[in-house]
């Protein structure tokens, strides 16, 4: 769709400027972007009036501290197109960090779209390319999906369960007899944005609203919004988080969301220096008892502070005496040690008169869905039958058991190069010793010798985090696009009494098992680490098993990825193609005319339903075995389609006259793509771009340099095979 982006001063001559310029877009969908460069505040809004809307914004007093503004213009445009580019640049513009945004947000985006989606988002990609090169943006859109200002952005849209839920809990606020709100949901049930959207919102000037954008469903939420402002004023209230290292990384989310400050974000123990109106709990099942303490000095001089005894009292009755009102974010499948308040006082809490109980339900970080979290459930609870044939398969979700360790972590370090944000994960087996230490290494399995995290804040985010081991304690609350999971010597399975076993003294995590008794109860935890660490990763994850019981075991319903070829088809071949196809092209067929792929008579389709967004997609047969690492020879692969922002070790499906594949004998082929500049011994600087195989066969590397890269072009991007 063709656009252009038109920046003027917002001064006296403005209305002219338009009215000379783009008197066709007068009373035409637009969208526009509002800034200040000293201050790098912003705002973000579609009109159909762009002349009277602007006005408006002129007689607001934040919206005269911003000097300029940015005109996105498309004769193509409609209401629709307007509203999704709007909500877009919103979402991005928050987390890309430049700019500080002045919006507010309902989290209700329930537009009805003229066009597809996918439409509208290809539009948006390119519009948002152009903001790079104004520098009104800076980052990728792959690279802020990734970050954490953009997964826990309170300017995302809300599902209706979610906005259910904000209604409810600002009722309870209303409520003068409701002093608890408990809300329970299983991990990956947006419990932790929701928290982070509710305290943006209760911080938010109502002003920000633009009210005559509202529905229905929008002004019923704007009016209980109105009320609890009017009834408690500008709130004094704090989010608290239990776990350190995801404390930070909250932290530093609401230190660059405008209106909210780092010092929001608190521990428990902080709870006790000053009263409050409102806490909010995330991950409520992590807040402590006093057992099985690293620090007990500091846990007690906290409930001395208000003259409880440690010893009789916990944190969850700190929330209580700390707050008029306190909103729970609640899981009991994630209580993993002692330490955390016991199940028991829960259930104790749920019945008090002044509580109020809901419960989320639906899957948002895992795209298996709510299917493959209660196949996690079922099978550590020990419910899958074991006499069960199928393979356990979850659409596009890439689930896979590996009996070579070595073979796992290299499939994550490639999905580290696709799609960032892939990690190691392992259960608590093995001892911390490279903590003081960093020459030495701490999981020591057959030949293979690991790491375990080098820092215990915001591990994920870590450098060296791709060559790490993390373990609950640096996971927990964190989502990742995909997650090795290593499932320690400490769990095992009995065939002969058909139940899972602990074995204690392969358990490493002291505060984990001290005091423990009952086996059962250690057992208990360990399930819930793996239950947590089993539902991280969003793309995909994949699982290797210590223990030959417990791995056979598994294997009788978890697909292998050795056998991967072998697995329940999630597709057909069709030659009509239809909404859900995307173009099927077989390499052996197209060699040496791959720029003109197959004639129209040749091409064939493939029906594939369990994914969005067809029209950026098409599926090849892989023929070769340069990349049978990752690609066996024969299979048939779903690529992306080529947009731009090619990232190094992204394996890519690439053409041009100066390559030459000796294994098709054309003039494509399919490699990982390395790109860099390099200076001759003249100090002129070039383009190098290697292709290299990744294959247990030795293979050339192909390096294009100067000219030869002029003919290179970039097809697709491998997605996964199918």
């Amino acid at each position: 769709m063709n656009f252009s982006i038109q920046k003027y001063p917002l001064d006296n001559n403005l209305e002219s400027k338009i009215i000379e310029n783009h008197h066709q877009f007068l009373n035409w969908p637009l969208v526009y972007f509002l800034e200040e460069n000293k201050t790098k505040e912003a705002y973000v809004g579609e009109t159909t009036d762009v002349i009277n809307r602007l006005k408006v914004h002129s007689k607001t007093e934040k919206k005269q501290k911003l000097s300029t503004v940015n005109l996105i213009l498309s004769d193509k445009f409609n209401k629709s197109a307007t509203l999704d580019v709007e909500s877009n640049l919103i979402k991005y513009i928050s987390a890309d960090g430049i700019y500080s945004l002045q919006n507010g947000n309902l989290g209700i985006s329930n537009h009805q779209f003229y066009q597809k989606k996918e439409v509208y988002w290809e539009q948006f990609k390119n519009i948002w390319s152009e903001l790079k090169s104004m520098g009104i943006a800076r980052h990728s859109l792959n690279d802020i999906d990734n970050s954490d200002l953009f997964k826990y952005s309170p300017y995302k849209s809300l599902s209706k369960e979610q906005i259910a839920g904000l209604k409810m809990i600002l009722q309870c606020l209303l409520d003068d007899k409701a002093k608890v709100s408990l809300i329970e949901g299983g991990a990956g049930t947006g419990k932790s944005i929701l928290a982070i959207f509710l305290f943006k919102l209760l911080k938010t000037d109502l002003s920000d609203f633009n009210y005559s954008d509202f529905d229905e469903e929008d002004k019923n939420l704007f009016h209980l919004l109105e009320l609890v402002k009017e009834k408690y004023g500008d709130l004094n209230m704090a989010l608290v988080i239990p776990m350190t290292s995801f404390r930070k990384t909250i932290s530093n989310v609401f230190k660059n969301i405008k209106g909210l400050s780092s010092k929001m974000v608190i521990g428990p123990s902080d709870i006790t220096k000053k009263k409050y109106d409102l806490l909010i709990v995330d991950e409520g099942h992590r807040l402590r008892r006093r057992q099985n303490l690293v620090n007990y000095k500091s846990f007690d001089d906290a409930f001395k502070r208000v003259n409880f005894d440690p010893k009789t009292y916990d944190e969850l009755d700190l929330v209580e005496y700390g707050s008029k009102k306190a909103i729970i974010f609640y899981d009991w499948m994630q209580s993993i040690k002692p330490t955390d308040v016991l199940i028991e006082k829960f259930e104790l809490l749920k019945k008090k008169e002044n509580t109020v109980v809901r419960k989320l339900k639906t899957q948002f970080r895992v795209k298996g869905g709510n299917k493959y979290v209660d196949f996690i459930h079922q099978l550590l609870d020990g419910d899958i039958i074991q006499s069960k044939k199928t393979k356990a398969v979850f659409g596009f979700y890439d689930f896979k058991m590996f009996d070579d360790l070595n073979e796992m972590i290299d499939q994550i370090k490639i999905k580290e190069n696709q799609k960032g944000l892939s990690r190691m994960v392992a259960g608590f087996a093995w001892e911390w010793i490279s903590k003081n230490d960093r020459s030495k290494l701490d999981i020591v399995i057959d030949d293979i010798s690991l790491q375990w995290n080098g820092t215990e804040i915001d591990w994920v985010n870590s450098a060296n985090a791709i060559n790490e081991v993390g373990c609950i304690h640096t996971t927990q609350g964190y989502d990742l696009n995909y997650a090795g999971v290593i499932i320690g010597p400490e769990f095992d399975y009995d065939f002969v009494d058909k139940k899972f076993t602990v074995i204690n003294e392969n358990y490493k995590d002291k505060g984990g098992k001290n005091t423990i008794k009952d086996e059962q109860v250690l057992l208990n935890y360990i399930i819930n680490i793996y239950k947590t660490i089993l539902l991280r990763g969003i793309e995909g994850t994949y699982i290797y098993v210590c223990n030959p019981n417990l791995r056979k075991y598994f294997a009788q319903i978890i697909p292998s990825f050795k056998n991967s070829n072998d697995e329940v088809k999630n597709y057909a071949i069709v030659d009509v193609p239809n909404e859900f196809t995307v173009p099927y092209y077989d390499l052996a067929i197209a060699a040496g005319q791959f720029s003109d792929l197959q004639s129209v008579e040749e091409i064939k389709y493939i029906e594939l339903k369990n994914i969005t967004n067809h029209a950026e997609y098409f599926v090849c047969k892989v023929v070769g075995e340069s990349m049978n690492k990752v690609i066996p020879n024969g299979s048939l692969c779903l690529f992306k389609k080529y947009s731009g922002g090619t990232r190094n070790g992204l394996i890519t499906l690439v053409e041009g006259s100066e390559i030459f594949d000796s294994e098709t004998g054309a003039n494509y082929t399919i490699k990982e793509y390395f790109s860099k500049k390099v200076t001759d011994n003249e100090g002129w600087h070039h383009e190098e771009i290697t292709l290299k195989p990744f294959s247990t066969k030795a293979f050339e590397h192909i390096v294009l340099r100067d000219e030869e890269t002029m003919n290179f072009k970039v097809i697709g991007v491998f997605e996964k095979i199918i």
